[in-house]
């Protein structure tokens, strides 16, 4: 949108002999390309998009004070083109004279084309006078001073213009598609229960919604003051548009965005998520009640026995579980989410521990299962080997076989006894096992 940089240079030099007609002509045609490009930037200042979007702006800050200024340079800019465009109207009279111009004609030429014959009027637009310097109604510039001077008024001009222009180009436009995707996260979230006051993400949404607000407003009002030029950057525009606080506003956004789905994906799956919870506590309730059962057999069976005590059901967690249901039933998803992250973990621990006191209150039954096995396989044992009807062997297996199963059941003197059948039947095994042996050897 217009022309970047300055107008071309002027290459003219200080005054000094008197031109030649060829000289003349060269610097003639020189201007005259030059003031073509003068034009041409020129207006293409005046058409640039920022420029008019400046004009119609209700601006604020930095932007209204460097617009004001802009607006100066720019028509000190018309007014140094017109004395431009009047001092080569004048040379270009002076050469249409004649075909072959005189000494005057020539040294007219030059004093026109390298002397400062330019004159124009002193309007203060072109920055503050140096202090205690007097004021001069007019200036006097050659054509290569007055072609810097306005290079410079330009490239400031254009500067602003174009910074002005690129922020309202870049920041509106994505603030707008951020506000509509905040607007559908907000619909989103009161669908699910998530709203001011009632939920943080809630809060952190009206909180964003307020700032897209007003940044919005100050990009419009003030663009200058989220332009960030680019460093050691001497060309117009040189530098982007500062996002800080966009770019902040849209990371919010999307953390609470996540958070939302989050939410969904509980609505979704609510369900199945209590039924697995009442599951696992109807579980560890049944493990229980096992336990208490089979504490109860030990305690009857049993004797001399520590049995740890079994705890009662998990009353709270039952309590919480209905509050969760209470929290679908009414769609309080955001409240919800943790409940069940929370009765997840704690009802697999209350599964754990139900199942650990029942193996703890089991023990002592394990123990003599583990002892009646124990005499059954040595009375097999000494049987195949036809000393099932030794005397002392019925004797030893009659009193352990007592003890294992009356009730209650001491297991130490149980276990003493199951040792004693043992060690007999080691004995008795013991000389035959040998002769098996030898008569395999001689076989052999």
């Amino acid at each position: 949108m217009g022309v970047a940089g300055s107008f071309p240079g002027f290459a003219g030099r200080p005054p000094g002999p008197v031109m030649d007609r060829d000289e003349a002509d060269r610097a003639l045609a020189r201007l005259g390309a030059e003031h073509e490009a003068i034009e041409t930037s020129l207006l293409a200042l005046q058409d640039h998009a920022g420029r008019r979007l400046l004009e119609g702006a209700d601006l604020t800050g930095v932007t209204k004070e460097r617009w004001a200024s802009a607006e100066q340079s720019i028509a000190l800019l018309w007014g140094y083109f017109d004395a431009y465009a009047g001092a080569l109207a004048s040379a270009r009279e002076i050469r249409a004279r004649r075909r072959y111009p005189g000494r005057d004609d020539l040294a007219a030429l030059t004093e026109l084309l390298r002397g400062d014959a330019v004159t124009v009027a002193n309007t203060g637009a072109a920055g503050p006078a140096p202090a205690l310097a007097p004021v001069r109604l007019s200036e006097r510039f050659t054509l290569e001073e007055l072609v810097a001077r306005m290079n410079d008024l330009y490239a400031h001009s254009l500067d602003m213009v174009v910074a002005s222009d690129s922020v309202w180009s870049a920041l509106p436009a994505r603030i707008d598609l951020l506000a509509a995707e905040l607007r559908r996260t907000r619909s989103l979230a009161h669908s699910v229960g998530v709203r001011p006051g009632e939920h943080p993400a809630g809060d952190d949404l009206e909180s964003i919604t307020q700032e897209l607000t007003t940044l919005r407003v100050q990009v419009i009002s003030d663009p200058l003051a989220f332009w960030m030029p680019g460093p050691g950057s001497a060309a117009p525009g040189g530098g982007r548009p500062d996002t800080t606080r966009y770019d902040r506003s849209a990371r919010a956004l999307e953390d609470v965005r996540r958070e939302i789905e989050a939410v969904l994906a509980v609505r979704q799956d609510a369900e199945q998520r209590l039924v697995q919870l009442r599951d696992l506590l109807s579980r560890a309730d049944r493990t229980l009640a096992e336990a208490r059962s089979a504490r109860g057999e030990v305690l009857a069976k049993i004797a001399a026995s520590e049995v740890p005590a079994v705890s009662g059901p998990a009353t709270a967690l039952q309590e919480r579980l209905a509050t969760a249901s209470e929290y679908r039933r009414h769609a309080q998803w955001n409240r919800l989410s943790p409940l069940l992250d929370s009765l997840e973990r704690e009802a697999e621990d209350e599964l754990l521990r139900a199942r650990e006191s029942l193996t703890s209150v089991t023990a002592p039954l394990a123990v003599r299962a583990e002892l009646r096995g124990r005499l059954d396989a040595y009375r097999a044992k000494v049987a195949r080997h036809g000393l099932a009807e030794e005397p002392l062997l019925i004797e030893r297996y009659d009193a352990a076989r007592r003890m294992l199963w009356s009730a209650p059941c001491d297991l130490r003197v149980a276990g003493q006894a199951v040792l004693r059948y043992q060690q007999a039947a080691a004995e008795l095994l013991t000389p035959r096992d040998r002769g098996e042996y030898g008569e395999q050897g001689e076989t052999s």
